[in-house]
Order: C-alpha cells, then sequence, then structure tokens
C-alpha cells in the first residue's frame, strides 16, 4: 500500500496566502462541493476521481493537495493513493479535512444559487 504525504491546516493555510502554485481538489459529491469548498478548490467526487483527474488535473508533476471532510471513510485519502497510483508525482492529503477548516474560523466559498433572489423583480 502506498504511503501519501499529508499537509497540516497551518501549511495548507501559508500555502494559499502564499499564492502557492497547487491544485487544490475537493473530494466529497458535487452538492456538497457546491454548498462550500476551500478557496481556490475544483471538485473531484469520490466515485469519478479516475476519470475526471485526466481532464481536470492534466500535469502530473504539479502539487495537488486532496481534502474531503475529516470523517473516517476518508475518501480524499483512497484519491490520492489512486492518482499517485496512475503516475501523479506530488500528492498530498489534508487528512483533517473540510470540517476541521470550518472549525477553524477559516473562508470557505460557496457556489449556491439563491432561487429566490434571482426571481425577484423590482
Amino acid at each position: 500500500m502506498t504511503n501519501i504525504d499529508t499537509i497540516s491546516r497551518d501549511e495548507l493555510t501559508e500555502k494559499i496566502a502564499r499564492h502557492d502554485r497547487f491544485r487544490l481538489v475537493e473530494v466529497l459529491p458535487e452538492q456538497d462541493y457546491h454548498k462550500a469548498h476551500l478557496p481556490g478548490a475544483i471538485n473531484l467526487p469520490p466515485d469519478q476521481v479516475s476519470r475526471l483527474a485526466r481532464k481536470r488535473l492534466r500535469d502530473r508533476d504539479a502539487e495537488i493537495v486532496l481534502y474531503s471532510d475529516g470523517s473516517p471513510s476518508h475518501p480524499s485519502e483512497d484519491a490520492a493513493r489512486e492518482l499517485t497510483e496512475r503516475g501523479y508525482t506530488h500528492v498530498r492529503d489534508y487528512a483533517e479535512g473540510k470540517e476541521d477548516w470550518i472549525d477553524s474560523g477559516l473562508p470557505v466559498e460557496s457556489d449556491k444559487v439563491d432561487v429566490d433572489s434571482e426571481n425577484e423583480t423590482e
């Protein structure tokens, strides 16, 4: 079994603040991603990692940081392992995940559309 390198919340926060070049990937279902995700993250749902990685993560030598919700099932670790086995060379896992990030008061982004405000007329 392949060992996956991890990244701490503090290190990830610093990478985002410095605008380091890396891909941040949420490994949760699409609806969870749209509700809230870490700043700049893209989504690879757990059941679509192998199919979507070829399109969304073309550079196999780029640094990639994956995360999920911090649950014991740990889909981001499984995805990191899968990417490593497919030849991606710089894959890390933020094991504590989105729940830890939010609990720490750090910002998240949302793609949720407020249907009511779209239908209002002035």
